[in-house]
């Protein structure tokens, strides 16, 4: 995790010193050792076994201290993790073996003794959720290879743990000859900063915590006698540049120690402005408030009403140094609602306050013009806008640019409001755009009148076609299937009906809602939604299916065949002729040479019934039922009709698939339309 703040250790003493804590720069993890050792880090993470306990035979390297130290590893100077580095202090343990123990020669013992002794050196680090191991292999050259003398240390580079987490460190050698060493840490909250006073045991000093530029124990933030040694937190909110500290002993003519630690760090800086305010006293005049000096610049800026960024005027308005707590104003700028400060760092805006907001009101949509010097008596002119200063006259498309000639007339006309004015700088000037806007309002309200116009004359033609759409009457066809032929000329029809306009439903254009409901179920629903709607349904007889149809009248059912669609509609709307219900809701049809009206068998010719194409004008009037938005129809459009429908009845008659006899499946009754 990213550490903001670092820690501080504070020493007293003779020559007492502040030190802040330690930075590495390297991103992966370092190992070394003290004098006379060498050291060895394996790569990577390594598996923490550490098998159990063996006797030593001979001088083995253990570990007899741990020590930790708070550094940071910082592999870019914004960005640094808080690490834990450990120092592991090493001594010999156990003696050489005598000759007849150690089954060797004296002068093999004197060589294995002039060898140097090597371990390898285990540090386990865990701090939830993280567990990691290091692995050192240590090399002790033979003339410190004592037993029981201490042959120095190695420190690892380093350990990276959270804000705040408590950290545990173990350390063995391998092979174990003794358990491990272990120790718990608490690392520092990231919301504060710990200071670590270095101050020997029952030493008495004086603590003082204040802002610079005065050390004044009266005025400080913090003052305090203490007994060393101490542990000072504070919260990271309230560091900011100038924030000091000053720590002496009480003994008489004691040195003082001054530190100021934050006064480079940019959480600091960072806080400051936090803290720092922009406050307007009075119309003009304004107060930056902050505890530290600020290194900042104070600009005059405008503010315009579309809350783009505020345009600073410099030039002609010089800037100044940011000064804290003191009354500040621009003297000499006249008072306008859209005339701010800003106070920035960098060209960073940091604070922004409007002058006269409070006293003139809101932003006015004024334009503010910038006259500057060219020369002794030559002045050019150019209009703020957020792009920059356009210069008048413009052939640039920005509004200034378009309205740059009527701009220049109010300027040489003094039509607009002097708002500065500097005989070597130049001056500023707002002019009114009122005038502007009612003009352009006049063509905007024109310019919706006539869209009101065209908007009101488009939802007429829609409601005509609307009221077209509703007029047109809807038609469920029924037929017999008799074939490819015969399947054409039905197609034919329904299209030809589409046209006049109807809007048709016929099975030949839902053979995928056929499929997946059956056509029994498709025929009922089909015929009950059209006559719920006023519709009508059609019935198209063929040889075929009024064989089959008289074979239903008699028996109650159809021999089985491809005639499924006739048995599935016959029991739906026969039910319909029986009882009644047929008047002003069926219509009959047959094509010419194909049927004698006679043949149709009596129950349907309750219905109206029609001969196409000969008596298609009468079969028309007969669909349209009184509901028809025009008197008559267009001879053509019937003309053509009749001609579609010839021409695929010739096709279907010269073809050598003639219509067959309708054949049943059994589908079980149909519910009635009551």
């Amino acid at each position: 995790m990213p550490v903001s703040w670092f820690l501080l250790s504070l020493a007293l003493g003779r020559n007492p010193v502040v030190v802040s804590l330690e930075r590495l720069m390297e991103p992966q993890d370092t190992a070394r050792c003290s004098l006379g050792l060498s050291c060895h880090l394996w790569d990577g993470d390594v598996l923490c076994l550490p098998g159990s306990l063996q006797s030593a035979p001979g001088p083995v390297l253990v570990p007899t201290r741990l020590q930790t130290e708070l550094v940071l590893r910082c592999p870019q100077k914004t960005d640094c993790a808080l690490c834990v580095r450990v120092v592991v202090h090493l001594a010999v343990h156990g003696h050489w073996a005598e000759p007849e123990e150690a089954g060797k020669s004296d002068s093999e013992l004197q060589e294995s003794r002039n060898a140097s002794l090597q371990a390898q050196v285990v540090l386990s680090f865990q701090a939830y959720p993280i567990a990691r191991c290091a692995l050192l292999e240590v090399q002790v050259p033979a003339d410190l290879v004592q037993p029981g003398q201490s042959v120095g240390s190695a420190v690892f580079d380093c350990f990276e743990a959270s804000l705040g987490a408590e950290v545990q460190i173990w350390s063995y050698t391998k092979p174990r000859y003794q358990k491990e060493l272990n120790l718990t840490q608490q690392l520092p909250d990231g919301d504060n900063v710990l200071l670590t006073l270095d101050v020997s045991e029952e030493q008495d000093f004086s603590f003082l915590l204040y802002l610079r530029p005065v050390p004044d124990a009266l005025k400080s933030l913090w003052y305090k006698n203490l007994t060393g040694p101490q542990n000072i937190t504070l919260n990271h909110t309230d560091l900011v540049p100038c924030l000091c500290i000053q720590v002496w002993s009480l003994e008489p003519d004691s040195e003082r120690v001054e530190f100021c630690p934050f006064r480079e760090d940019p959480g600091a800086h960072r806080n400051l402005w936090h803290i720092a305010r922009l406050r307007v006293l009075s119309p003009g005049v304004w107060q930056l408030d902050a505890p530290c000096c600020l290194p900042g610049k104070v600009t005059l800026c405008w503010q315009a009403p579309d809350q783009s960024p505020c345009q600073p005027l410099v030039p002609p308005v010089p800037q100044k140094n940011a000064t804290v707590n003191e009354p500040q104003d621009f003297q000499l700028v006249a008072g306008h609602p859209n005339l701010c400060v800003q106070v920035s760092t960098w060209e960073k805006v940091q604070l922004q306050a409007c002058l006269w907001a409070d006293s003139l009101g809101p932003f006015k949509d004024d334009m503010l013009l910038v006259e500057m010097k060219t020369g002794l008596n030559n002045t050019s002119v150019c209009a703020l806008e957020p792009s920059g200063c356009t210069p008048l006259p413009s052939m640039a498309s920005t509004r200034a640019a378009r309205l740059g000639e009527e701009l220049l007339q109010d300027f040489r006309s003094h039509q607009c409001m002097q708002l500065w004015n500097d005989d070597n700088m130049g001056s500023l000037w707002a002019c009114p755009m009122d005038k502007y806007i009612h003009r352009r309002w006049v063509l905007v309200w024109l310019a919706c009148l006539l869209l009101a116009a065209a908007l009101f004359f488009f939802l007429l033609l829609k409601k005509d076609r609307r009221k077209a759409a509703r007029g047109s009457r809807t038609a469920l066809l029924l037929h017999s299937a008799d074939g490819a032929g015969y399947e054409r000329l039905v197609g034919a029809l329904a299209s030809a009906l589409s046209q006049m306009p109807l809007r048709v439903a016929v099975d030949l254009w839902s053979r995928r809602e056929l499929s997946a409901h059956g056509a029994l179920a498709w025929f009922h629903h089909q015929r009950r939604r059209i006559l719920q709607e006023g519709g009508v349904v059609i019935l198209l007889f063929s040889p075929a299916a009024v064989a089959q149809c008289q074979q239903w009248l008699q028996l109650q059912t159809v021999e089985p065949g491809p005639h499924d669609a006739l048995a599935a509609w016959l029991s739906c709307v026969l039910p319909d002729f029986l009882q009644g219900r047929a008047t002003g809701r069926y219509v009959g049809v047959y094509f010419d040479g194909l049927l004698h009206p006679d043949s149709v068998p009596s129950p349907f010719r309750v219905a109206p019934l029609f001969s196409l194409p000969s008596q298609l004008p009468a079969f028309l009037d007969a669909l349209q039922g009184g509901c028809s938005t025009s008197a008559g129809r267009p001879a053509d459009r019937v003309e053509r009709v009749t001609q579609a429908l010839r021409s695929a009845l010739d096709s279907c008659t010269s073809s050598s698939e003639a219509p067959g006899c309708c054949e049943e499946w059994d589908l079980g009754p149909c519910t009635t339309l009551e």
